[in-house]
């Protein structure tokens, strides 16, 4: 059963007969499945977390980050290492290093231990994503058979946001936040167990030599850019030296990146599949899908807890519609597309994922929760239309290309996340901090306890409880409302724009389910 795979030499889909093909997509998505649980899990238990570490604003974004961009940095060297090493072997290796990271969270009493787990989590991460994709790729030689396996693994992502909070919560209701990192461990132990059972091994004949430089171009030259950008937004300024200088040296490393692979006959990245506009436009609807969608449901997750008054249950109750919708929507999109086309469906799905953000910046009032419950399923039966642009970016790569087709999907996702939360996620933060400061609330509070309810409104609502001042808590919650909307605006514009790019970018008559490029 692990006998490799020369993706160069011989289709993958030969090799395994259809009860194994099937069965290595179960293991497969049920690993991503995982991961955006973890995601989503986080997003409940940030509040409990940061009423007892208090960390600041920065800190709390880090927490979030660092994952994605570690994964984000990694992505690329990693699945240039699986072409060559194998690939089941490096999803395993990441299982392992997964689940390791997720126990270390039992001796992390601080914000700098939770970012330092959150990192190691992100290099496992970066092991097991991108190998998710070239695996269905090589697996399934047929596009049709092939489109309705992604159209799974983008289900079972939704079916994960959903899973995630629910579990989150009850974790919380019994546990601390910790459990919401240790529940990984003995799925991570069964997806080793599985995966060793039923995976193939799968490698490229003759990937060319491993560039070591331009490994450390992306990942200098990301890390940079991106703590830039997350400068910029906390100073509200761009006149900062350290943070201009760092993005300077990112954009030129990356710059340099990009030559070198496209000068190279055997490059780390394969770049020129960005020649092919089915290819292009599956990034674009994924890298500005997250960059506009990241912030906002981080951001409404916590609107949940702390501002509409529901448990850690409860809110995970209420993400439920995003994550059924987005499911039922990524299993739909196939036969759709068959019937009025990819382009159609994938471009009109991010319009309509645009559409639910608008609905939350700009209902009149106060914020509802059956608002927010409206706005959510559209974002969700919008976003499943992404199970077409991963059919997309697949279909319009080479079966040797898979690994790095599979690293440009996961690295659009990843750092759409990570740019989203450092530029719309700061944008919010200074409109939660400004218009608190101007209410008032915090007027008689020590230094330290007002500086602390600027960072977050977590902190901010457990200061007003212990110092027995409801009015920090009401002026902290209407604040953060209005920077949820703000983000809302700027996040359903972005959408709206990303789909028309996308419906302009995709070639009329593009078919998933037809024969491969």
């Amino acid at each position: 059963m692990t006998t490799p795979i020369d993706t160069a030499a011989t289709p993958a889909g030969t090799t395994l007969s259809r009860a194994r093909r099937w069965a290595a997509v179960a293991v497969l998505t049920a690993s991503l499945l995982v991961i955006t649980m973890d995601m989503t899990i986080l997003n409940i238990a940030l509040p409990e977390m940061a009423a007892e570490l208090h960390p600041t604003s920065d800190q709390q974004l880090w927490i979030i980050d660092v994952y994605s961009l570690v994964l984000a940095g990694l992505l690329v060297s990693f699945a240039a290492i699986a072409d060559r090493w194998g690939r089941k072997r490096m999803l395993l290796l990441g299982y392992s290093i997964f689940g390791a990271a997720s126990l270390l969270v039992l001796f992390a009493n601080s914000a700098e231990g939770v970012i330092a787990i959150r990192a190691l989590l992100g290099v496992g991460g970066a092991m097991i994503m991108p190998i998710t994709l070239s695996l269905i790729r090589v697996i399934f030689t047929d596009p049709k058979e092939r489109a309705t396996a992604l159209s799974i693994w983008a289900a079972v992502s939704g079916l994960g946001a959903a899973v995630g909070p629910l579990i989150g919560g009850l974790l919380l209701e019994h546990f601390s936040w910790h459990a919401a990192f240790l529940i990984n461990v003995p799925l991570m132990v069964a997806g080793v167990i599985a995966g060793i059972v039923i995976l193939p091994e799968s490698r490229v004949a003759k990937p060319g030599r491993w560039d070591a430089l331009a490994a450390l171009l992306s990942l200098v030259g990301m890390t940079l850019l991106v703590w830039a950008i997350k400068t910029f937004g906390k100073e509200s300024s761009f006149l900062v030296p350290e943070a201009l200088a760092a993005f300077a040296a990112g954009a030129a490393l990356l710059a340099w990146f990009i030559v070198r692979c496209m000068r190279s006959s055997s490059p780390l990245l394969e770049l020129r599949l960005f020649r092919n506009r089915e290819f292009s436009a599956g990034i674009v609807a994924a890298l500005g899908s997250m960059f506009a969608m990241a912030a906002a449901l981080l951001l409404i997750a916590q609107w949940m807890q702390l501002v509409d008054g529901a448990s850690p249950v409860e809110a995970g109750v209420r993400l439920f519609p995003i994550a059924i919708a987005g499911a039922v929507a990524s299993l739909s999109a196939p036969p759709l597309a068959r019937l009025i086309g990819a382009r159609a469906v994938l471009a009109g799905g991010v319009g309509l994922a645009g559409v639910g953000m608008l609905i939350i910046a700009l209902q009149p009032g106060t914020l509802s929760t059956l608002t927010v419950l409206i706005a959510l399923t559209l974002v969700g039966a919008g976003t499943g239309s992404l199970a077409i642009g991963s059919a997309m970016i697949m279909h319009g790569s080479p079966e040797e290309k898979a690994g790095n087709a599979g690293a440009l999907e996961e690295t659009s996702y990843e750092l759409g996340a990570v740019l989203g939360v450092a530029i719309l996620g700061s944008i919010s933060a200074l409109i939660y901090r400004a218009e608190l400061i101007a209410s008032g609330a915090l007027t008689g509070l020590d230094a330290t306890l007002a500086a602390q309810a600027e960072a977050s409104l977590g902190a901010a609502v457990a200061i007003s409880a212990e110092a027995q001042a409801p009015a920090l808590a009401h002026e902290a919650g209407v604040a953060f409302t209005h920077s949820l909307q703000a983000t809302g605006i700027a996040g359903g514009v972005i959408m709206l724009a990303v789909a028309a790019l996308v419906f302009v970018m995709t070639p009329r008559g593009t078919d998933v389910s037809g024969v491969s490029h």
